[in-house]
């Protein structure tokens, strides 16, 4: 019995990491082309808005990515009581996936200090501009979180294609 438990324990665990490991391949899938547009129109690295998102959204499965579409933690009106739902948060509602990103550098662009980091690829600088600009109430955790995020998944490479645009 003893055994049989700790078999299905071990199962539930490794199923759990497979689906981890999925979740952040499938999410880069999905919103990398939003990222890399954005980035042509805006000058943003995609590196620093997919980093930001997949952090900030648990790569597309938190709540409030899943029933909100906001992947950015902004904070804002939503509609989950008028649709009867239990779950309360006081993060923005956005129409889709795609509005939030848009909405995020729409947020960057009204920054004072965008217009001389626009095309900018370093996202080390544009991080630390978010941080001190008060993106985030987490500061230097905040920062070492986003950076894992675009180190790990290599997001940086995404901005070559900024550096191509300047050519």
């Amino acid at each position: 019995m003893l055994l049989r438990q700790v078999m299905l324990s071990g199962l539930l665990a490794s199923s759990l990491v497979s689906v981890a490991q999925k979740a952040p391949k499938k999410y880069l899938k999905q919103y990398e082309p939003v990222a890399v547009n954005l980035m042509k129109e805006t000058g943003i690295p995609a590196s620093v808005i997919l980093g930001v998102a997949m952090l900030e959204s648990g790569a597309g499965t938190s709540r409030n990515a899943k029933l909100l579409r906001n992947h950015f933690g902004i904070v804002g009106r939503n509609n989950l009581a008028k649709r009867g739902e239990t779950y309360r948060s006081k993060y923005r509602e956005y129409q889709t996936d795609t509005a939030s990103y848009r909405h995020f550098v729409k947020l960057i662009q009204k920054r004072k200090w965008y217009p001389g980091m626009k095309g900018n690829e370093d996202y080390n600088v544009w991080i630390a501009k978010l941080n001190a600009s008060g993106y985030s109430t987490a500061e230097h955790v905040w920062v070492n979180r986003v950076t894992a995020m675009i180190k790990r998944y290599k997001l940086y490479e995404l901005d070559d294609e900024l550096n191509l645009a300047k050519q």
